[in-house]
């Protein structure tokens, strides 16, 4: 299986195995979202593999947050972990790792807080965007995107706020905070993020578009706020 080329195809591969996309930019106001614990389970679905079942946790611990997510189906797994911490300047990674595994080749990942001083991850940048979108940054404009992939190399894509759309999911009903983010090397290819307006980086739904055609789709299953 040859991997995909362009930033959106290895993003659609990452879904796969729970490595959702993340991104974070630089001089725009601090957001006002607070973090709020909480568990996830999202379904993903993607054309010509099974469905998968991803788990998503945030939670804090002695002062950090921890953004987890983590999946398993027959020929695949994957799992991702931030630390970081909120400051006055936005979210800071402190360390991150990651491991996966397809069809039997896969590897592990980490990097620390010398590689993290000058960007995030992109679980820690998934929190950051999503505090940003629910502040209502760019909207009716495009902003640039940069964050770090799971080897700590830079990816940079553009988005936009496209306002709010009702969403009706297996976990309930919501108004979901609607972000378009695309490559700017490939406008073929787009990513509708859909945010859940009361907690920070708690994805509702995710699309992944290429030549018009959607290609995946993520999907909020079960939510628990760990504070009740």
């Amino acid at each position: 299986m040859n991997r995909p080329r362009h930033a959106l195809d290895r993003l659609t591969y990452l879904l796969l195995l729970a490595w959702l996309p993340a991104m974070a930019s630089a001089e725009v106001p601090e957001p006002q979202a607070i973090l709020q614990p909480f568990n996830a389970s999202y379904r993903l679905e993607v054309k010509g593999w099974p469905n998968a079942t991803i788990d998503h946790r945030l939670s804090r611990e002695s002062g950090h947050w921890q953004s987890r997510m983590q999946a398993a189906i027959t020929v695949a797994r994957g799992n991702e972990s931030s630390r970081f911490i909120v400051t006055p300047e936005g979210v800071r990674s402190v360390n991150y790792s990651s491991g996966y595994s397809l069809l039997g080749v896969g590897g592990n990942y980490r990097l620390g807080s010398s590689e993290l001083s000058g960007l995030p991850d992109r679980q820690a940048a998934l929190i950051e965007l999503s505090r940003r979108a629910l502040n209502g940054d760019c909207q009716g404009t495009v902003c640039r995107l940069v964050y770090q992939d799971h080897r700590g190399r830079e990816e940079t894509l553009d988005f936009r706020s496209l306002g709010t759309q009702a969403l009706a999911l297996p976990a309930g009903e919501f108004e979901a905070i609607k972000v378009e983010v695309n490559d700017p090397e490939t406008p073929e290819r787009k990513m509708l993020f859909y945010f859940h307006p009361q907690y920070p980086g708690l994805l509702l739904a995710v699309d992944y578009h290429r030549d018009g055609e959607r290609k995946s789709r993520l999907t909020l299953t079960s939510l628990t706020s760990e504070g009740r």
